[in-house]
């Protein structure tokens, strides 16, 4: 049982004072499988949610150590009465209110007079952020002004960008990873010797020195790396074997080419990455045909739709967070549709173990179960490349997230 206080004089973009009620309507909301909410996978944890004045009371149905961690994830934005009434308004409690909000154009907002922290309030009267999905357009925009800072810089032009006067790379490393996706429930991909010809016929080396260029580190097909205090050091990096690949292809049983679906905005890079995997895989006798898709759509009929295509994710801040987001049998983001009872039971366990020895062992089995038998090729982790302008100040690196996870634009400012 967890007891959450709520925070007096926080008020709402429209005027309305945020109370224990509104805070159980959104874990409410994000709780229900009709929601589609991406904090689905560990909202089912909870067995009861109760508001009691200013408090909010939650009953687990299972223990979780992560529970806080979890209830920063940003899905969970409070709405008043959790958004129930129009999610898409677009009104919280925080430092700017929405002004203009048209999906892959362009969303902008005002400084929030009331806001309740008055020594973080937003630093700008207003702010403004224009989707511009053209990496080239992008930079251009930074660099003649329009802009005052970009993200997913390519690393291919980090270099190039340096020398750009007033212009700063912030780039630092993360859990962030880019993937190719497979559907573990999809043929051909049901088949795990399939699945494993095609995790060793990629050339990660390759891969991380022409696509990242430095910028990144090595994947070994499990979503966790050093920047977990959990993580397992001991696994053994899984590397380019065309031989070993050509082994399990054949004895997987398939026929003809693998469909791979790509697109520039999957991540910087995504269609040249692609490119490299068709290569390598030609090499282990694994013929890929690469399908590159417009970016307006990728993400509502390509992603988590298609069988087999390329992808990133973030990172969480937690490895529980990261495998309930996206491994869990019942999370809606789990794009592998990797669904295996055991694997939930090891989830479940480790979310009770507050020993960190035992738990990072834990930690280490799941890892093992995704890395061998899941549907995620991992190549390579990204660091998140940021660039600014030269009146941007205020500027923090943040290790878990591109632009300051999500917060640049409230803390920093630009100088006269």
């Amino acid at each position: 049982v967890w007891t959450l206080k709520i925070r007096d004089g926080v008020e709402f973009h429209n005027g309305k004072t945020v109370t224990a009620e509104d805070v159980a309507a959104t874990l409410e909301r994000h709780s229900d499988e009709k929601s589609k909410s991406g904090a689905l996978g560990y909202m089912k944890g909870i067995e009861s949610i109760k508001a009691s004045g200013k408090e909010v009371v939650l009953t687990l149905k299972e223990a979780n150590a992560d529970l806080p961690y979890l209830l920063s994830d940003y899905h969970l934005i409070i709405q008043p009465n959790g958004g129930k009434d129009k999610a898409d308004a677009g009104i919280s409690a925080g430092p700017y209110k929405i002004t203009t909000n048209e999906p892959g154009v362009r969303h902008g907002g005002e400084r929030f007079a009331n806001y309740w922290q008055a020594d973080k309030m937003g630093h700008a009267d207003q702010i403004e952020i224009i989707v511009i999905n053209d990496a080239t357009a992008r930079t251009s925009a930074l660099q003649g002004g329009q802009v005052n800072m970009i993200n997913r810089v390519e690393p291919k032009i980090v270099d190039l960008i340096k020398r750009l006067p007033g212009v700063t790379i912030r780039n630092h490393a993360g859990p962030g990873h880019y993937v190719f996706i497979m559907h573990c429930n999809t043929a051909p991909f049901d088949n795990n010797d399939l699945r494993m010809a095609l995790k060793l016929a990629i050339d990660r080396e390759e891969m991380l020195d022409k696509i990242l260029r430095g910028y990144g580190s090595l994947g070994n097909d499990f979503p966790i790396n050093s920047a977990y205090p959990l993580f397992s050091e001991d696994i053994e990096q899984r590397k380019y074997d065309p031989d070993k690949a050509k082994f399990h292809f054949k004895k997987s049983g398939h026929d003809g080419a693998v469909l791979l679906r790509t697109s520039d905005v999957a991540f910087p890079g995504a269609v040249d990455a692609a490119q490299l995997f068709q290569q390598s895989a030609a090499k282990a006798g694994i013929t890929l045909e690469i399908k590159r898709e417009p970016g307006d759509g990728y993400w509502s009929e390509v992603w988590n739709k298609q069988p087999f295509c390329a992808s990133y994710w973030g990172g969480r801040s937690t490895q529980d967070q990261m495998y309930s987001t996206a491994y869990l049998s019942t999370a809606d983001w789990n794009d592998t549709r990797f669904k295996r009872p055991e694997f939930d039971k090891m989830v479940l366990a480790a979310r009770a173990e507050l020993d960190e020895a035992k738990r990072k062992a834990m930690y280490r089995d799941m890892a093992m179960l995704v890395r061998d038998e899941g549907g995620l090729i991992l190549p390579m982790f990204n660091q998140f490349i940021d660039a600014t302008g030269a009146k941007v100040a205020g500027w923090v690196d943040d290790p878990h997230q591109e632009l300051m996870n999500g917060y640049a634009l409230a803390k920093c400012w630009l100088e006269a």
